[in-house]
């Protein structure tokens, strides 16, 4: 059984993924998992794969949820969006990093697509 905050965080990628579509672009897989990480939405947009990471929050109190994407974040992103190209034979295709960032106060959401929010992070 999920807890408050991880039913917040699955409700967050949903909502997420229908501003997504709802902004043209088309949701390939939700939830990729990776020995190396994990991805919360890959997308395509044109002839764009799109490796989406989801950031919620009920509050300012920790601050915008756009600048919880650290660079160790970035850096598992990026392992398991290689992983993913490689897994699918796609590595001669564009790809880049977004980030959803959704703020929820008191029920009114805001939520802004921050495109090419990161550059690919390895090591």
């Amino acid at each position: 059984m999920l807890n408050r905050s991880q039913l917040f965080g699955k409700k967050s990628e949903s909502v997420a993924a229908a501003h997504l579509l709802k902004n043209g672009y088309r949701i390939l897989e939700q939830n990729y998992h990776t020995n190396r990480g994990e991805i919360d939405i890959i997308a395509k947009e044109g002839d764009t794969i799109v490796f989406v990471e989801v950031k919620a929050r009920r509050s300012d109190h920790f601050g915008n949820p756009k600048w919880a994407v650290t660079p160790k974040k970035q850096t598992k992103i990026s392992m398991a969006a290689l992983d993913y190209l490689k897994t699918t034979n796609q590595s001669n295709t564009k790809a880049r990093f977004d980030v959803v960032a959704i703020r929820s106060k008191k029920g009114d959401i805001s939520i802004e697509i921050i495109k090419n929010a990161f550059e690919l992070a390895y090591r």
